[in-house]
């Protein structure tokens, strides 16, 4: 992913007003993130802990999701498989909720699906970051069909939103 700005990221967001967009906490460490390693950024806010951000670059722009998940606290302690990137863990797996974009989410609309809760899909999907659920669990993907799974489980994630 290439990097962004926090102007690119307040005018990405596909799914909340453009005042939201610019009250929104974005991550204050955008140089020190690991650009080549994301297939997206995605943060939970500090001051607001059941929300969370996903920005990627989709049809050649950066677009943006702003979700709704249960606070840390609260994270399963069962074993759960990320939807995006299809890692297996213990407690670590939240079901993020996101309004529609348009007049669909201004009904009240929503899409939600479960994301690894840390939002950490790329640096698990590379092996820069262990899950750690201990089930023996072993894909026989290479490391590039796994980034391209969860590009394409991503990409459907917006696609329902912005439907």
């Amino acid at each position: 992913m290439k990097p962004l700005t926090e102007q690119e990221i307040r005018t990405a967001f596909v799914n909340c007003s453009k005042g939201e967009a610019k009250r929104l906490s974005v991550p204050r460490d955008l140089t020190d993130q690991p650009w080549d390693d994301l297939d997206y950024l995605g943060w939970r806010d500090p001051q607001a802990p059941d929300r969370a951000y996903l920005v990627t670059e989709l049809d050649g722009r950066p677009q943006g999701l702003a979700l709704r998940c249960p606070s840390a606290a609260s994270w399963q302690t069962r074993r759960s498989l990320c939807s995006l990137c299809v890692t297996l863990h213990t407690g670590g797996v939240s079901l993020m909720v996101g309004p529609k974009a348009g007049p669909a989410g201004r009904q009240g609309n929503s899409v939600g699906t479960y994301i690894c809760s840390d939002l950490a899909c790329s640096l698990y999907v590379r092996g820069r970051k262990d899950a750690g659920a201990g089930t023996g669990f072993h894909e026989s993907l290479t490391v590039e069909e796994k980034i391209r799974r969860t590009t394409a489980n991503l990409a459907a994630f917006f696609a329902k939103i912005t439907a």
